[in-house]
This record gives structure tokens, sequence and C-alpha cells, in this order.
């Protein structure tokens, strides 16, 4: 089989049908990229032209209450910020991993209305210089394009109103936190459509809403159905109706929650957390006619690399029958995984997630 674009693999896994390979990818940390270069990887050479990864590209609006954005200390260790949604975080300068959020600005139904009056779709949130430059050559070079919606749980909880008054308020006060989550994306989707009129066209939607930890989900599935689950159903038939495709990004075990998600026709399910509970092979032989999945690798095996193939020898062959996958880790790429290691990494899912 002649060898196909990112764009091409993906149109064909989404339709659950086989490729010349499965599409392969990953997200190593800007820790791990920062040793890459030590290792040899050239300056100014992009992660996925230089190990010959499939190439994606995310289209992203501003939906935040647009709170100012303030450097309030700055080390060679770490830098103290706020940000767009009114947080106070802080970034580690060269590790991996989540910020550390240390104070939130929406904590209440009140504060939320005022952040909620400073949220509104117009033009001036969408990076219209950036997609002139880049979408044409996206387009031609074969990408597979994501519309980011930034909405949800996790959203909530992390980068917006903080992780423990969040679940004390999915029991107190869940009016406030299901108007949280459809104001966001409402405004989200309405700027999305601005885009989307304009020309710059996305092949699927795409969201992060880690719902999930180790061994079970942060609620439960009744209150999934009741708060969360309409707008999940919202993101997803917006897709539809435009005939893209549909992608939920959601860590932890959130097994109970699968058949949920794949009667609302959801199209990709990533990133099958193995450490937390998740089962890429058993959710294939469930799901696999009806939803498609990336992820899958226990990304604590790059450090064990040996291991590593073995587990890679095991699933690939498995999740890429009939289409339907995406290879990568289950998590990203942490900075203990070498040049060399990551190198033989895409050597080995690319002879794996070859079709005959």
């Amino acid at each position: 089989m002649a060898e196909m674009t990112t764009h091409e693999r993906m149109q064909r896994m989404y339709a659950h049908q086989e490729a010349d390979r499965v599409p392969v990818t990953d997200d190593p940390w800007n820790s791990t990229v920062e040793r890459w270069r030590r290792e040899g990887m050239p300056e100014g050479v992009r992660v996925d032209d230089y190990f010959g990864l499939d190439k994606f590209a995310t289209i992203s609006v501003d939906n935040s209450p647009q709170y100012p954005e303030e450097v309030l200390e700055e080390t060679p260790e770490y830098r103290i910020h706020t940000s767009r949604f009114g947080t106070t975080m802080r970034d580690w300068t060269h590790a991996g991993g989540v910020p550390d959020f240390l104070a939130h600005t929406i904590v209440d139904p009140e504060s939320w209305a005022i952040a909620k009056a400073r949220t509104t779709p117009s033009r001036d949130r969408i990076p219209w210089a950036h997609l002139e430059q880049n979408y044409k050559r996206w387009r031609e070079e074969g990408y597979w394009l994501r519309g980011l919606l930034w909405f949800g749980f996790d959203v909530t909880h992390s980068w917006i109103v903080g992780t423990e008054r969040v679940l004390v308020a999915l029991v107190e006060q869940p009016e406030w936190l299901v108007d949280v989550f459809n104001h966001f994306l409402d405004v989200n989707l309405a700027l999305l459509d601005m885009v989307w009129d304009a020309g710059y066209h996305f092949d699927e939607a795409m969201w992060y809403d880690d719902m999930g930890y180790k061994g079970t989900q942060f609620f439960s599935l009744r209150m999934y159905r009741e708060l969360l689950k309409p707008v999940h159903r919202r993101a997803i038939e917006w897709a539809h109706q435009k005939g893209i495709k549909a992608r939920l990004h959601s860590c932890g075990n959130i097994n109970r929650f699968v058949p949920d998600l794949v009667d609302m026709g959801l199209d990709m399910l990533n990133p099958l957390e193995v450490k937390a509970g998740m089962d890429p092979v058993a959710l294939k032989a469930q799901y696999g006619d009806r939803l498609a999945f990336h992820g899958g690798l226990n990304a604590v095996l790059y450090t064990e690399p040996e291991e590593l193939w073995a587990e890679m020898r095991r699933v690939i062959p498995v999740m890429k029958k009939d289409g339907g996958y995406l290879i990568s880790s289950d998590h990203s790429v942490p900075d203990s995984v070498s040049l060399e290691t990551f190198r033989q990494w895409v050597a080995l899912a690319k002879e794996l997630g070859r079709y005959d």
C-alpha cells in the first residue's frame, strides 16, 4: 500500500478501516525535549519531523474571562504567574507535569457571575494571524486538525476553580458548576463556529476532561449522567453536525463511563491509562466496532524498554485490527526517556502498526 498522509490514516482509523499503518504520536514534556537536544536532536527541528511522527495541529481559541496575566515571581527553577482564568500557578522551568495551582479568582457563584460577564465570544479571541500563516501548509502536508474545546470537570477543578472546591460543589452547589460547564462550552463553540465560517475547517473536536484517577472515578455514574454527560453530549452533537469527529481525553479509570460515552456517539477515547486500571485490549474487544482508541501503552514502562517492547508487541497487533487505533503512550513522555529509547519506540511502533 502506498504511503499515506496523517490525514488519510486518521480518516481510515475513524472509519474502522486499515491504512498503510497506524498513526504514531506522543507528547514529550518540555524537559524531555531539552534532554533530547542535549543528546543530539538539533535546535529548531520539530519533534514530529525529527522522529517521523504523524502530524497533528490544534486550533485553539480564548474562552477565558481574560483576567490579566502577570509574572509574580521568577527563579531559575520556577515561575509563578496568573492566568487568563484568574488562577495563580507555579510552572517548573526544567521539569514536566502539570503546574502547581496556588490560588483561584473564581471560587463561588458570586465570583463566577463576575467572570461569566467577562467571558463573551468576540473575534479578537481567535488567533487569525496564526491560522492565516499555517492553515494552507497544514492542509498541503496532510495534517490532522483538531478544534480544541476547553470546558468540563477537569478544566474547572484544576485550571479555574480548585479541586477540593469543585468536588464539594458537585454535591452542594451542582447548579453553579453546570452553569460553568455550559457557559465555557457555549463560548468555545461560538468562537470555533467563527473559525469554521471563515473557511478554517478542522477534522475533529477534541477536549480534555480527566474524570478518573487510580482505580475509580472522581464522582459516581449517577452524578456524571446528571451533571456532566449532557454537556459532553452537546459537544459531540456539535461536532457531528459539522461532519467531523469527537475525541475525548480522560485520564484515570473511567471504565464505568465508557458505555455512556459510546451511546452518545463519541468517536475516539484517549489515553486508556493502564496504571489507573484501563485495559485497552478489553476495551477493543467490547467496543472496537463503535469506538476508536488512542493510547493504551503504559508510560511507566518507558524506563524499562524491554518490558515496553514486549507490551507493545502484545497490545498493538490487537488494537490495530480493523483500524480504529492511534498509537501512543497512555500519558506522555517523561524526561527519564533518552533520545535513543524514544527513537526505538517510534521504530517499533511503526513496524508493529504496519498493515500487510
